[in-house]
């Protein structure tokens, strides 16, 4: 193997017949236990990664990879040790969107995997191969894009779990092409034995969903292969899950469960794994597309009740924010929002920045020093990362807001467009230095906490009984901060909010609410927990007439 201090990586003219444009990304790791794009994360001991822009990369042609190019965890070539690693690139497609304001851009588009660049089909890999690396070497070593990744196969019907699509005209007229809304739909026991039922209709936030998660019918296999949990220190947390699974299965079925719709919405875009639920100038109109296009088409379809009243969402940090955000900005199409751990609710705590008086997002400086945010923490408050790390990590994953990632997803949600039809940056991707004429923007429009406050009169009556939000008080993410924001803010307003804030004591990203269960066991009850609560708010609020009755079979 010689000894290198470049990479020249090139697509292959057997594995693709046209141009590509997109991101390509190239991977170095000292693991060979698996593939070295799945290995990719934010931490200090992360891979290490570099990325490059192509436009019309034709086949057989080549980009290359050496000093001056921005990396992470090491910002530099340079800063790689010499040494033998596994490497592994990556070309990350790019689509041309025409945006209905006139302006064209490249984005990779949602092709079934949740914007998960590592599976995305039609991107292109290398297989993993083992070199010799030195910085100070004078050989470049090459790399073949020779591999295009497959198509992924759409979910299938079962009695229980249905699948739903319906094309958007509000998103389609956005984005310049056709765009789909799926659900995955979960039915209750009689369904289709009941079909003068009609049921309340329970939106579970979050993430991409390949399919309805948390269902089996069947116990966990016996010839499981445990899966540690890092996260949890679990030793075999997969069958936890499958047992967690199969009791909710259990409980669903049963006698004395309500028959109820339960969703998992699949809005994932070019820039994310899901839209966040609200009207986006980057996004688009995702809020009124899934409140007055899809929830209709759905209740339309799997007979829901089709009001206000009798509609609930709930879900964690991301789905939790979206929970409370949806019920915040149509606070007369749903009944209630169980918000777990939420994103930041309140962005004078923007997790550790009050983005409109700080000048910056990264540092706290002083006359004579400074000391970096961290970006994460355990609940003994240990930091894998600080907030510059993870903000390089997505800018070498991709530039212009294109990374996938959690910062960039904020930006692409929140921002103002820009000139080039890209997100306004927040702050410089590189310093940390914050542009106060967006943050004045986030406020207006995405800061839950403020909008709350500055409409409470208009809104606030809408509001009584439906806010209901949880979170550790050592969430990993700081977002606890704004919670106690948002809670200063509810427990003065005028009406009362007749909600509920709750904490958990030392617990971490993504308590919802159970004060006597691990997250590692609670996160995977979000489908019945909230149930109690649903109920009493339907007795307590549903007009006079209501069907009460057909779904309480």
């Amino acid at each position: 193997m010689a000894h290198a201090d470049s990479f020249e990586i090139q697509l292959s003219d057997t594995a693709v017949t046209e141009a590509h444009d997109g991101r390509v990304l190239l991977i170095i790791t000292p693991d060979g236990e698996k593939e070295p794009r799945f290995q990719v994360k934010q931490s200090y001991d992360a891979p290490q990664i570099f990325g490059v822009n192509v436009n019309s990369l034709q086949p057989g042609g080549a980009v290359e990879i050496g000093t001056g190019v921005l990396g992470f965890p090491a910002e530099d070539m340079k800063g790689v040790p010499a040494g033998d690693y596994y490497v592994q690139a990556v070309l990350h497609k790019y689509d041309t969107f025409n945006l209905s304001n006139g302006k064209t851009v490249k984005l990779p588009a949602a092709r079934g995997a949740g914007q998960n660049w590592r599976l995305e089909p039609d991107n292109v890999i290398s297989k993993p191969r083992k070199v010799s690396f030195d910085p100070e070497g004078s050989d470049t070593i090459s790399i073949s894009l020779n591999e295009v990744l497959p198509e992924i196969e759409e979910p299938q019907d079962t009695k229980y779990i249905r699948h739903f699509k319906i094309r958007s005209d509000k998103l389609s007229d956005f984005w310049g092409t056709d765009v789909f809304i799926r659900g995955h739909v979960l039915v209750p026991e009689g369904f289709d034995d009941h079909p003068e039922a009609e049921y309340p209709l329970i939106i579970f936030h979050g993430h991409f969903p390949a399919d309805f998660g948390g269902f089996r019918t069947s116990p966990p296999d016996p010839d499981l292969e445990c899966e540690y949990s890092e996260r949890f220190d679990e030793p075999c947390y997969n069958r936890i899950e499958q047992q967690e699974a199969y009791d909710f299965y259990k409980k669903w079925t049963s006698d004395d469960f309500p028959r109820m719709l339960i969703v998992e919405i699949d809005h994932s875009n070019p820039y994310y794994d899901d839209s966040y639920a609200v009207n986006s100038a980057n996004i688009g109109p995702y809020g009124d597309a899934i409140t007055y296009e899809f929830v209709p088409a759905l209740e339309e379809k799997f007979r829901g009740l089709g009001e206000g009243w009798s509609r609930f969402v709930y879900g964690g940090s991301t789905g939790g924010w979206e929970a409370l955000a949806v019920q915040v900005k149509y606070p007369d199409e749903y009944n209630g929002a169980f918000a777990a751990c939420p994103d930041p609710i309140d962005f004078r705590q923007f997790m550790l920045t009050d983005i409109y008086e700080e000048e910056n997002a990264y540092y706290n400086f002083g006359p004579f020093g400074k000391v970096a945010k961290p970006g994460k923490r355990n609940y003994l408050g240990q930091v894998p990362y600080t907030v510059e790390m993870e903000n390089r990590w997505e800018l070498v994953l991709g530039d212009k807001t294109r990374s996938g990632a959690q910062w960039d997803v904020w930006e692409a949600v929140y921002s103002p467009n820009g000139d080039d039809g890209y997100p306004q940056r927040i702050w410089d991707k590189r310093t940390g230095e914050i542009n106060h004429d967006v943050a004045e923007y986030w406020r207006e429009n995405y800061d839950l906490r403020y909008i709350l406050e500055r409409d409470w009169a208009e809104i606030g009556p809408k509001l009584q009984g439906k806010i209901h939000i949880y979170t550790g008080d050592m969430d990993n993410f700081y977002l606890n901060n704004a919670v106690y924001l948002m809670e200063d803010f509810l427990n003065k307003t005028d009406p009362p909010y007749q909600g509920e804030v709750t904490y958990g004591d030392r617990d971490e990203h993504c308590w919802n609410g159970d004060p006597d269960l691990p997250n590692a066991v609670s996160r995977l009850r979000y489908n019945w927990m909230y149930v109690p609560k649903i109920l009493k708010r339907i007795e307590d609020s549903a007009p006079d007439g209501a069907d009460l009755e057909s779904w309480r079979y």
